[in-house]
């Protein structure tokens, strides 16, 4: 069996007396689209933020490609996209800047950049808006160009909190084919999502968190016939309300 892309083990973190995450083990393999539930307050974010780095953990480790990332956390992030909750583009430059200086926080060439815009552009569509200034977009724009600024440097693990927030349906839907496709090109995808029909369409597992512990980890079709429930909506309420 080949090595997973990334393993978090007995991830804990604490703030003040808050035990935000209280022994967090899992694995993502390489092309798998992973997915977060839970209830506000269960540990997503926090969760999601270590792996990209902004926080560290209380204890516990995270490898990639069997080394902990902690050993070297400039290269690991040359490997790893991470799109925020909500949109920081610099609302002072273009996103046609704000994708160059992403780029360039990368090593990325000007011959590169101008390759990967293009390439973005095929996918999602945003030649268009490349002169506008995030305050002058629609929060779908905003939202395609904060997944296109996570992928400038074409990274191997993409860490989405919740990037369908607040959409229409006809862009969320874009953006699921969109999800689709990286993962037919190997990329492997953390997804966050408070979206359950979102989950079931796009995810090869879920990880349930219940106060910063998992609740359970496996495919939507496994859950959904285990606890005979009709969709993953449905089993996730079974196991967050009723405590099972």
């Amino acid at each position: 069996m080949s090595q997973p892309l990334l393993q978090v083990i007995d991830l804990k973190k604490k703030y003040g007396d808050t035990q935000a995450l209280k022994g967090v083990s899992f694995s993502v393999e390489k092309g798998e689209v992973f997915c977060l539930l839970g209830v506000n307050g269960a540990g997503k974010t926090t969760l999601s933020s270590i792996l990209a780095t902004l926080h560290p953990a209380t204890s516990g480790d995270v490898l990639y490609n069997g080394k902990s990332i902690y050993s070297d956390l400039p290269e690991y992030r040359q490997h790893v996209g991470y799109c925020p909750q909500r949109p920081n583009l610099n609302p002072l430059l273009t996103v046609k800047e704000n994708l160059y200086f992403a780029g360039k926080y990368f090593g990325m060439s000007d011959e590169q950049i101008s390759a990967r815009m293009h390439e973005l552009n095929q996918r999602l569509g945003i030649d268009e808006y490349l002169t506008f200034k995030s305050n002058e977009l629609s929060g779908g724009w905003k939202q395609r160009f904060m997944i296109a600024r996570t992928l400038m440097h074409t990274p191997e693990l993409v860490i989405l909190d919740e990037p369908t927030v607040g959409l229409d349906p006809d862009i969320r839907h874009q953006l699921w084919y969109y999800i689709q496709h990286l993962k037919s090109q190997g990329v492997s995808v953390l997804l966050t999502t408070h979206y359950l029909d979102e989950a079931e369409k796009l995810s090869d597992r879920v990880c349930v968190l219940d106060r910063g512990e998992i609740k359970v980890i496996d495919t939507p079709a496994n859950l959904m016939r285990s606890l005979g429930k009709k969709n993953l909506e449905d089993v996730f309420l079974h196991l967050t309300r009723k405590g099972e």
